[in-house]
């Protein structure tokens, strides 16, 4: 079928895929809209230093289709999009990001924008100084999206230890958390706070030593977080880190985080089953802030974020138990649920429903 932007489209069944370049600001980049059949597609803005075009291109329309999952089992009137961007030093982004919003506006609607790794609040305000299909949060926005991503993952994680050991008892749970940005720091405080032992890395140093200097979590060397042994391996930073290599280093027993797309291919899943490690998918899991950010883009109100981590821990008990009677990895169960979700949607069917406990 190829490699390129066309085969791309057609074997994940998107609707648009846009190649972005600005000869002003310099601005390359992808922008993927994969389902708008009952809503606008919703996702965040990637600003990170790709290898090559392919990788860029290949990251966005993964990251887009997994934003689709992730409404599907959420129940929300809504799509999956993503917008990744080529970082350098040569773009001038002041002029990049209005030049981006002006591309969003001209969609009518389609696609609504948000933070993600690279843009943040400033970022932000350039590109709704040109759409205003843009989410930001704050004060008159959702709110903390990134409390409510937390929240959600600390709920799949609890469902996770009682469906393995029947409690999640955190006195005796070690977790390890893969980066301490936003979400990270936030899931090891209320880690702490259940009493479990917190230790986490970050690739930025500075970072690392002033949360766990604040929080008092110990702090590891990032080339060998995957060895540690732990209840459960959290990676909270950029994904496809579960490879061939990584996964015979693990030491974890539950794979649960925030991280899109931590499985660097999909048969990563069938390994990680075999080997006995019970992974929480991703588009699960991680699903708080897509719930905090659609809810207050479709509905205007901002959704209890106690209520989100709800509703995430049911979901994720739902999967675990229909993946254990099935005999089959998570990821498999909960994937195809969504595209029987994604099929009712396209033919017309009502799309909110979510995967229920046996």
């Amino acid at each position: 079928m190829g490699n390129g932007i066309l085969a791309a489209m057609a074997r994940g069944g998107f609707e648009r895929v846009l190649a972005l370049q600005d000869r002003r600001s310099g601005l390359r980049g992808y922008l993927a809209i994969h389902d708008t059949s009952v809503g606008p597609a919703l996702g965040g803005v990637r600003r990170w230093a790709y290898r090559s075009e392919d990788q860029a291109l290949r990251d966005c329309t993964r990251l887009a289709r997994a934003m689709t999952l992730k409404c599907c089992l959420a129940g929300l009137d809504a799509g999956g999009a993503k917008t990744v961007l080529l970082d350098h030093p040569d773009v001038r982004w002041e002029e990049a990001y209005p030049y981006l919003g002006r591309v969003v506006e001209d969609l009518g609607g389609a696609v609504s924008c948000g933070p993600d790794v690279g843009t943040g609040e400033r970022e932000l305000g350039w590109l709704a100084s040109e759409t205003r299909h843009v989410t930001r949060p704050g004060a008159r926005g959702p709110g903390r999206l990134s409390a409510a991503t937390a929240e959600g993952v600390f709920r799949g994680m609890q469902a996770a230890l009682e469906h393995l050991d029947g409690e999640a008892d955190w006195e005796r749970r070690r977790v390890v958390i893969q980066g301490l940005g936003a979400v990270g720091r936030r899931l090891a405080e209320q880690l702490l706070r259940a009493g479990a032992r917190v230790a986490g890395c970050d690739l930025d140093p500075r970072r690392a030593e002033a949360v766990a200097e604040e929080l008092g979590l110990e702090l590891l060397d990032p080339a060998r977080e995957l060895g540690e042994a732990c209840d459960v391996f959290a990676p909270c930073a950029l994904g496809g880190i579960l490879h061939d290599l990584s996964i015979p280093r693990l030491k974890a027993r539950i794979v649960a985080g925030s991280a899109n797309n931590p499985l660097a291919r999909g048969d990563h899943a069938d390994a990680l089953h075999a080997r006995g490690v019970l992974l929480v998918p991703d588009f699960v899991i991680s699903a708080g802030a897509l719930v905090r950010g659609a809810r207050f883009h479709l509905d205007g109100r901002r959704e209890p974020i106690g209520l989100i981590g709800e509703r995430i821990g049911e979901t994720v008990r739902g999967v675990l138990e229909r993946a254990a009677a099935e005999g089959c990895p998570p990821q498999r169960t909960a994937e195809r649920e969504a595209e029987r979700l994604l099929e009712e949607r396209r033919s017309g069917d009502l799309p909110a429903r979510t995967l229920s406990r046996t």
